[in-house]
C-alpha cells in the first residue's frame, strides 16, 4: 500500500471498473545499467504484462490483497499504539541523555518531577533553569504519550470482551495458547489471519516474507535468507514469539524440535533457527486458527 492507501481501488470498483492493485516491486523492469524510460513507455510495459496476466500467466507479478475497509480500520489501534511506544522510548532517552551531558545518570519514572527539582550536576551545583525548563517539557510530553497507551491498552481490553467479531473471536483463540498475550494476538489476527485467506501453508510463510530465497546459477548454489518481501510487523513479532514460545512451550513439538537441531549449535545458527521456528510456528496458529488443530503438545491456559 503506497500513501494512497486503497481508496483508489475502491474508487474503480465502485463504477464497475476491473482493476488489479500489484506490488510495484514485482513489475519487471529492464535490467540494463542504461534504459529510455518515460511515462508512455511505463504505461505500455503495462499493458503488455496487464495482457500477459489475463491470458493466464499470473507470475507476471504480484496482485496485492485488498482488505475490507473494517478490516483496515481495525489495524489502526495496534498501529497508534506502536507509534506511541516509540514515542515513549524516544522522550525517555532524550531526558537521559541530557541530563548525562550534566554528569547525572538515572532512570525516568513517576518521581522524575520530584527528583529533578533536587538533582545535581557533577559538581554538585544544581541544574541551569533552562534546561530544567527542557526536561520538564520533555517529562510533560513523556507522561502525554504514557496516558495515551492506557487510554488505548484500556480500548483494546474493552473490545476484546465486549465485541463478538469473527476476528477477536480469533485473538481470543490464540491468547488460550501459553506463550502468547494481548499484544502478539491482536497483531497477528489485525494484521492477517483477521481477513487473509490462505489456501496452504507458503502462502502463511509468503505473506509474512519468511520464504527462503534460493540462487543457482551453474555451478553456484547459495542460499540468500529469508525474502523479506512480506508484512514487517508480523514477521518480527512472530521471531519475538518463537523465542517467547521455547520458553512457556517447552514441550511442545516445535521446542522439541529447535533444541535437537540448534540447541548446541553456535550463536549464529540459533538465530537461523529461531527464523525457520518462526515459519513453523505461525504455519500452526493459522491451522490452529482455520482447523482447531492445536500445535503439537502445545498448551492451553488454565481458565
Amino acid at each position: 500500500m503506497g500513501r494512497e492507501g486503497f481508496w483508489i481501488h475502491r474508487a474503480l470498483t465502485e463504477k464497475g471498473i476491473i482493476n488489479v492493485p500489484v506490488d510495484p516491486a514485482s513489475i519487471q523492469v529492464d535490467r540494463r545499467q542504461k534504459r529510455a524510460k518515460t511515462d508512455r513507455m511505463d504505461a505500455e510495459r503495462l499493458v503488455r504484462q496487464l495482457i500477459r496476466y489475463w491470458a493466464g500467466e499470473h507470475g507476471v507479478w504480484s496482485v496485492v490483497r485488498v482488505p475490507e475497509e473494517q478490516a483496515e480500520d481495525a489495524r489502526h489501534l495496534h498501529r497508534d499504539m506502536e507509534m506511541l511506544k516509540h514515542e515513549r522510548t524516544q522522550h525517555r532517552l532524550r531526558i537521559q541523555s541530557l541530563l548525562f551531558t550534566q554528569g547525572i545518570d538515572m532512570t525516568v519514572n513517576s518521581r522524575f518531577a520530584d527528583q529533578l527539582e533536587r538533582l545535581g550536576r557533577w559538581d554538585g551545583q544544581p541544574i541551569c533553569e533552562q534546561l530544567k525548563a527542557r526536561l520538564k517539557r520533555e517529562y510533560e510530553r513523556l507522561r502525554a504519550v504514557e496516558a495515551e497507551l492506557r487510554q488505548l491498552r484500556r480500548q483494546q481490553n474493552e473490545e476484546i470482551k465486549r465485541s463478538e467479531s469473527p476476528a477477536l473471536h480469533k485473538v481470543r483463540l490464540l491468547q488460550q495458547l501459553c506463550g502468547i498475550g494481548m499484544e502478539s494476538s491482536w497483531l497477528f489476527v489485525m494484521e492477517m489471519f483477521g481477513w487473509r485467506r490462505f489456501n496452504n501453508r507458503r502462502e502463511v510463510a509468503g505473506a509474512i516474507g519468511l520464504t527462503p530465497t534460493p540462487y543457482q546459477s551453474g555451478d553456484s548454489h547459495r542460499e540468500q535468507g529469508i525474502s523479506h518481501s512480506g508484512n514487517r510487523r508480523v514477521r518480527a513479532m512472530s521471531v519475538e514469539i518463537a523465542w517467547c514460545w521455547l520458553r512457556r512451550q517447552p514441550q511442545s513439538g516445535l521446542s522439541q524440535w529447535f533444541q535437537q537441531r540448534f540447541a548446541t549449535a553456535g550463536a549464529r545458527m540459533r538465530k537461523i533457527g529461531i527464523v525457520a521456528m518462526a515459519r513453523r510456528l505461525m504455519i500452526d496458529l493459522w491451522r490452529y486458527l482455520e482447523k482447531g488443530i492445536i500445535p503439537p503438545g502445545a498448551r492451553l491456559k488454565a481458565v
